[in-house]
């Protein structure tokens, strides 16, 4: 009985012990994009050792908000080493309407938005816990347009992962520059997204012959993922939690299967 007793003590110490050292850490870094200034966040729990398939995160409208430091960490808790990119600079945290005129600088000049995904992900590329085989992206809404924007530019990712992202084909050559694959996960009552940019946007996914899915969630409008963007779908814009959890649940598969096959 007393041998049960020790035996059941160190047992519970060793899982005490594991779960003290399981710990997510955030950590914010500076670096340099074209001149400017950015600060993104480097988010892995410190209990994972070595190299680690790795998720470059791309924010929405606002910049780098809580919702993607929120991601960042669910990401994190799967094993996941995550940096959180800072497209608009340092400080620069946009609320609307001013949001909608920041973000729109870059969607209007796709040269500058690429450059700021590309310094985000050599941020990333150069990580330490960074495995360089395994680096994926995923971007919400403004941050859905940037991922797929990366992929056009040819970056070295394994795959990108747009939430309810514009899904405009300002260059359907560049299409031919994807060198991963491409999960488009979108809202099917979205109003800011026409039926001719997905028209555009699947065709040019053909065309280049992309490894691409596009994922429609009835009854979801834009910002599906984001409780702040309130419940109510007339506005265009609305979180919907069955679209929030399907989607994610959806990431993580792409991620499962992309990853896997590099094992």
């Amino acid at each position: 009985m007393k041998t049960h007793r020790v035996l059941l003590f160190l047992s519970a110490l060793c899982l005490s012990t594991g779960l003290l050292r399981a710990e997510i850490k955030e950590t914010p870094v500076e670096y340099d994009s074209g001149g400017t200034k950015c600060e993104g966040l480097h988010v892995v729990d410190t209990a994972k050792a070595g190299r680690l398939p790795s998720i470059l995160i791309i924010h929405q409208w606002t910049g780098l908000s809580d919702n993607e430091k929120m991601r960042a960490r669910m990401l994190a808790e799967l094993g996941y080493n995550v940096f959180a990119a800072d497209i608009y600079g340092k400080g620069i945290r946009p609320q609307p309407p001013e949001a909608g005129k920041e973000a729109g600088k870059y969607k209007a000049d796709r040269k500058l938005y690429r450059e700021r995904l590309l310094s985000a992900l050599e941020v990333l590329q150069k990580n330490a816990q960074t495995d360089p085989a395994k680096v994926a992206a995923i971007g919400y809404c403004f941050g859905g347009t940037g991922v797929i924007e990366l992929a056009r530019s040819g970056a070295v990712v394994k795959g990108v992962v747009s939430f309810h992202g514009g899904l405009d084909s300002p260059a359907p050559a560049d299409g031919k520059n994807i060198k991963g694959k491409v999960l488009a996960l979108h809202g099917a009552d979205d109003p800011f997204v026409p039926a001719k940019d997905l028209a555009a946007f699947e065709q040019e996914m053909k065309d280049a012959k992309v490894d691409y899915k596009l994922v429609q969630y009835p009854g979801a409008v834009h910002s599906f993922t984001q409780k702040a963007a309130g419940n109510d779908n007339s506005k265009g814009a609305a979180y919907n939690e069955a679209a929030d959890k399907a989607s994610w649940e959806e990431m993580k598969a792409f991620f499962e299967r992309l990853f896997k096959s590099e094992a």
